[in-house]
């Protein structure tokens, strides 16, 4: 049976992520501590080759794809955007936190949306679409080791929704120039909407962990 291999990795650092805002559509470029911290992770990890790369078509995803996959032809897909948080973009938690709006939207729920944002339900939907149009996109050219370049927040609505084993999205956090690896089945996916998630990304030695 044939297998598609996708790597999922996070974004390097921003300075608002430096600062705590919420910068999900905001279109902050890495900050140089980002563009350090990604050259030094490829220096001591591997970053295995890719025949494709899937991007956000925000600045730090595109950079980031640049960094780790360099000369790679790639695709933007808006459907990779992180989540739009909208009153909220670029402030930090601590400076919403006494807000009605704010006290309400971290209760949560998927039909809960910031003011003037996006709902998590939203978010689901979007990141099913995105898959959907990399898995098809992987078959038609035959490609079957690509990388995807996208936020924490996509990351984990992904894994957790759609992955095999099923954990809570926070058990799939990862740190910037990370991910993880996972693995589909055309008849998996069909089937069940689901692909195998095979484990983190890049690999780390145990004096790494």
């Amino acid at each position: 049976m044939k297998g598609y291999r996708l790597q999922l990795i996070r974004h390097g650092i921003t300075q608002g992520n430096l600062d705590g805002r919420y910068v999900g559509v905001t279109d902050l470029p890495l900050c140089p501590q980002g563009v350090d911290e990604l050259y030094d992770k490829i220096s001591r990890y591997d970053y295995p080759s890719v025949q494709k790369v899937y991007t956000s078509p925000l600045k730090r995803c595109k950079q980031t794809a640049d960094i780790l996959h360099p000369n790679r032809y790639t695709a933007e897909l808006p459907q990779l955007i992180e989540m739009n948080f909208g009153t909220f973009e670029n402030k930090t938690a601590q400076g919403l936190m006494e807000t009605e709006e704010y006290k309400k939207f971290i209760k949560g729920g998927l039909d809960n949306p910031p003011p003037q944002g996006e709902s998590m339900r939203d978010v689901v939907n979007r990141s099913y679409e995105a898959l959907n149009i990399i898995i098809s996109d992987m078959m038609y050219e035959g490609l079957t080791n690509c990388a995807v370049v996208t936020h924490g927040g996509i990351i984990m609505n992904m894994l957790s929704c759609f992955g095999v084993p099923k954990l809570s999205p926070m058990e799939y956090a990862c740190d910037f120039g990370e991910g993880f690896e996972i693995l589909i089945s055309a008849s998996m996916w069909q089937r069940s909407n689901a692909f195998e998630i095979l484990g983190r990304f890049p690999y780390k030695g145990e004096d790494e962990e």
